[in-house]
């Protein structure tokens, strides 16, 4: 299963972040669309807080590619590996606004140039202190 269509890694993070929201309690929807600026809302009801989340899932560790441009401060970001189908994911949930306080940390070399990179990314590394930082919806 090498050339793995894009979409539907994209489209299984998605639904992954669903479910895991649902365990939580939360309310939670995949917005489905080719443009969409926000890939799942959120609701819980417990503190009447709705919830932007932007998803960014790969199939095995690598950095993620985005654009600190595209970061935005009161969203909150699911970076996922998938793994193999026999692990369970690894989930990286962060604030949009603490990725924009720091974002030599997160971006690495990226934006460290006069030319800042043609395909930005953040950097695996940084992420590991927000695993499974499912708090952030409570």
């Amino acid at each position: 299963m090498n050339n793995i269509d894009p979409q539907i890694t994209g489209m299984a993070g998605e639904f992954l972040t669903v479910g895991k929201l649902f365990k939580k309690g939360l309310q939670a929807s995949v917005t489905f669309g080719n443009a969409k600026a926000v890939d799942v809302l959120a609701y819980n009801p417990v503190n009447n807080k709705n919830y932007n989340v932007q998803v960014k899932t790969l199939r095995k560790k690598n950095c993620f590619l985005i654009k600190k441009e595209n970061i935005i401060s009161d969203h909150i970001y699911v970076f996922i590996i998938l793994n193999d189908f026999e692990r369970d994911e690894d989930y990286y949930i962060i604030n949009g606004s603490d990725i924009l306080k720091d974002p030599n940390a997160f971006f690495g070399s990226s934006y460290a140039h006069e030319v800042p990179s043609s395909m930005p990314a953040i950097n695996l590394g940084p992420l590991k202190d927000y695993k499974d930082n499912w708090r952030l919806f409570e």
